[in-house]
């Protein structure tokens, strides 16, 4: 296992000023009404997405990057977005590939399978909801890593949520199962494919997915030593 390819060296990471604004959020959890008891309601931030880096992206992520797109068919260093990458991004020593969601199998399977990838082992998956991200609300986030060559990469993949259908990479990585359980419990994401896409951590007739920036942010009171806590949105407002 070489050690130059554990720590990419340092790279220009994407800046505000070149990333894509969706929208803001103001307060502390974005929330309206009562439900923001933090005491920070005049904070506003901005919520973006990074811009696509230039090249050459440091460390060992450039000869991912040329060796993924000679393996879908592309010749090295070409445009990677013609088999499904949309954008490379370089920020905080970690590279993400942006993938469309169509392609999703066919890249993975490249990084797992060619010899100079080897990208076998599926850490996690996961899910974001941004609310303002129209016609591609819902992000699945996957990491992959390859113990052959001690090397990390981060796949991105989204769908609006009047469609909200991702192929499921459990053929590819057994290991995806339940992460891609839990992220359609609590994001609402359909992984096409998958085996036994039930809810995991919630009841079986929850409503709705709780981890949905669109979610209530109430609930049931809670009771404490004879004392009732309300709901958080029915609380009054600190700020």
């Amino acid at each position: 296992m070489s050690d130059e390819s554990t720590t990419p060296a340092a790279t220009p990471a994407t800046t505000e000023a070149t990333a894509e604004v969706i929208g803001s959020r103001t307060g502390m959890f974005g929330v309206h009404g009562s439900g923001d008891t933090s005491g920070y309601g005049g904070l506003v931030r901005t919520v973006t997405m990074p811009a696509p880096t230039p090249r050459p992206y440091g460390g060992y992520f450039d000869e991912v990057v040329d060796t993924l797109t000679a393996a879908l068919g592309d010749a090295p260093g070409g445009d990677a977005a013609a088999h499904g990458v949309e954008k490379v991004v370089v920020d905080r020593d970690e590279l993400t590939l942006y993938v469309r969601r169509e392609h999703l199998l066919d890249v993975a399977r490249a990084l797992r399978d060619e010899p100079d990838l080897r990208f076998e082992m599926c850490v996690s998956v996961s899910g974001v909801h941004y609310l303002h991200d129209a016609g591609r609300e819902l992000h699945s986030v996957v990491h992959l890593l390859s113990i052959t060559h001690n090397r990390r990469v981060r796949l991105e993949v989204t769908c609006p949520d009047a469609d909200p259908h991702i192929p499921s990479l459990v053929e590819l990585y057994p290991t995806a199962d339940w992460h891609e359980r839990e992220t359609w419990d609590f994001f609402g994401i359909i992984y096409d494919g998958h085996p036994a896409l039930t809810r995991i951590e919630m009841p079986d007739d929850w409503p709705g997915h709780p981890q949905r920036k669109d979610y209530p942010l109430g609930g049931i009171p809670v009771e404490y030593k004879g004392a009732s806590i309300p709901p958080p949105d029915t609380r009054r407002s600190y700020s």
